[in-house]
């Protein structure tokens, strides 16, 4: 009888415990559903200018820069920025070598390839793919877009333009005291676009484009800087190198 009373008791437990659990489960799923709601409710007056924005100062915001003038009304605009502790001569290497079977694009590769863009991000310079020109094409993927290079300077400007001129991606390069500041503007044309389709690019497109960006430009700073850091360790092994020849020779 002890028995049975413990084995009741116990599946008495057992099931407040899953009512418990069933209860939280319900609250945490309906918390999440609300912080979700909330979050894209918010998001037009809240955050949505910090996400098309970030790390860009206010006149980076509002500079014209080159290839505006390629897409003039775009559906969605945003311009984002970082500083980067190495020169211009460093980071524009990362750039031209962008690509769907080429450099990649430094950002989640593993979201990439889920979209079938077929993007694997190296860690190194690729000499063979330095020597871009005016109206080479980069591709997005075997089935992406692809990007035809509009405007080339080197070491200050690189804009691309989709086949169908509905996408514009400018990069420019601004030498600074402490390295080269990089500004990356994205103009997006929507034409045709449903309502539903558009709510979609609202609220979800655009806050995952920071997340991609955001990775891609911290990638290029962390490779650049790397470059940088290498060349000048390089540096000052000559100059040693160099110091300690003449003593030498001084000593003779």
């Amino acid at each position: 009888m002890w028995a049975f009373r413990l084995c009741a008791g116990a599946a008495g437990v057992a099931s407040i415990e899953a009512v418990k659990k069933t209860k939280l489960a319900a609250i945490t799923t309906g918390a999440l559903a609300g912080a979700a709601t909330a979050a894209v409710a918010s998001y037009p007056l809240l955050w949505r200018q910090w996400c098309l924005t970030w790390g860009a100062t206010a006149e980076e915001t509002g500079n014209a820069m080159p290839g505006d003038d390629l897409l003039a009304e775009p559906d969605m605009l945003s311009t984002r920025a970082i500083t980067i502790e190495a020169p211009p001569s460093d980071v524009w290497p990362w750039l031209v070598q962008m690509g769907s079977g080429r450099g990649g694009a430094y950002t989640y590769d593993w979201v990439e390839n889920l979209l079938g863009l077929d993007m694997h991000s190296v860690d190194e310079i690729v000499p063979e793919l330095q020597n871009l020109d005016l109206g080479d094409v980069l591709p997005v993927g075997s089935n992406g877009p692809a990007l035809r290079v509009e405007v080339l300077r080197p070491e200050q400007a690189l804009v691309l333009r989709s086949a169908d001129g509905q996408w514009v991606w400018a990069f420019t390069l601004s030498p600074l005291p402490e390295g080269t500041r990089l500004v990356s503007r994205n103009r997006i044309a929507t034409p045709g676009a449903s309502p539903p389709r558009r709510a979609f690019n609202f609220a979800v497109m655009e806050p995952g484009s920071l997340i991609m960006e955001r990775k891609m430009l911290l990638g290029i700073k962390e490779r650049a800087e790397r470059l940088a850091n290498t060349r000048c360790a390089g540096r000052s092994i000559e100059v040693r190198t160099g110091a300690d020849v003449s003593a030498v020779d001084g000593q003779e």
